[in-house]
């Protein structure tokens, strides 16, 4: 991981509402730091202006690691990876009912949902108690119980 100024970590959190730009968990809900995270990794000629990173949770991090494109289960095709520096959230993911799950809505946000792992286990059992805790889903930042803005 890259050392970033103070300045670009600020602007980072910022702007993403101290929230992980892919599975969209707050800060003050997780056990560890958000990470900075590369879009484009730097191990695939990626750089470390602010247009190519995101605030991203540990275990959206780990899994996405250096995958920029990932299978569409619908389509099967090899579809580029959520990019939320150039996507809105709201237009590729949404959350199921009962706020536990996250919904592909696009071939890139089912592609993003499998390679990253958005609804591993302890991810849907962890944000079934936010919402037991009236935590989740996110309804500030611009997002509503349904994901849209």
């Amino acid at each position: 991981m890259s050392n970033f100024r103070e300045s670009v970590r600020q602007t980072v959190r910022q702007r993403s509402g101290n929230r992980c730009e892919y599975c969209l968990s707050h800060q003050d809900y997780i056990m560890g730091w958000l990470q900075i995270d590369h879009i484009y990794p730097l191990a695939k000629g990626g750089t470390d202006t602010e247009d190519n990173l995101c605030l991203a949770c540990e275990l959206c991090n780990q899994y996405k690691w250096t995958k920029t494109e990932g299978i569409d289960p619908e389509s099967g095709e090899n579809v580029a990876l959520f990019n939320p520096r150039q996507q809105q959230w709201s237009e590729n993911f949404t959350w199921s009912e009962d706020g536990t799950e996250i919904i592909g809505l696009t071939a890139c946000g089912r592609a993003t949902l499998i390679a990253l792992s958005l609804n591993n286990t302890l991810a849907v059992t962890v944000r079934r108690n936010w919402v037991r805790a009236g935590w989740h889903p996110p309804t500030e930042a611009g997002f509503t119980q349904t994901g849209h803005i």
